[in-house]
């Protein structure tokens, strides 16, 4: 039997394609068992207007394993938004879970007790975008949902790497303030 996942923590960021095709996944994952299994089951069963909390799904009716919940960070209010989130963005998701099964970092053992729930950022932008390119979205997403999970199976960064690097690492925001562009 392989180790107790209670609960990890992870998240990355995806950039470098198109305008708003960016990626910001955050991350828990543990057992369903315990309280990740709680907030999953929470979440799932109390769904808020303009939040909706679904499975990511890797075609209309097959669920990715380990069980995974998309929460957004966005209020979705326009059709096409929910459209490109609970289709693109949602197989990409599904895809970067099992992508992180068939290369060892979740357990093939573990993908019926674990749980991962992904709050998920998409870039209101893209309802409104001509020319959007499903294909680059999709990868983007893909490749940030399993750097995340990477992440978190990992327990990186770690407190050693973190502590080492502090001073280096200036949020992008406060150093974009401190050069007076925002």
């Amino acid at each position: 039997m392989s180790e107790r996942i209670v609960m990890r923590v992870g998240e990355a960021l995806v950039a470098g394609g198109p305008q708003g095709t960016a990626a910001e996944p955050e991350i828990i994952i543990g057992e369903l068992d315990g309280p990740v299994g709680t907030a999953f089951a929470t979440l799932l069963g109390d769904q808020v207007k303009g939040h909706s909390r679904v499975l990511a799904i890797m075609n209309t009716d097959i669920m990715v394993k380990p069980a995974t919940l998309m929460v957004s960070k966005v209020t979705v209010n326009k059709e096409r938004y929910t459209n490109i989130l609970m289709g693109t963005v949602q197989g990409a998701i599904a895809n970067g879970v099992l992508d992180t099964v068939r290369e060892g970092i979740i357990p093939k053992a573990k993908t019926n007790d674990l749980g991962i729930i992904v709050s998920v950022w998409l870039n209101p932008m893209v309802a409104d975008a001509e020319e959007l390119d499903h294909k680059i979205l999709f990868d983007i997403h893909r490749k940030a949902t399993f750097n995340a999970i990477e992440k978190a199976m990992k327990n990186e960064p770690d407190i050693d790497w973190l502590l080492a690097n502090q001073e280096e690492i200036v949020h992008k925001y406060y150093q974009m303030g401190l050069d007076g562009k925002i």
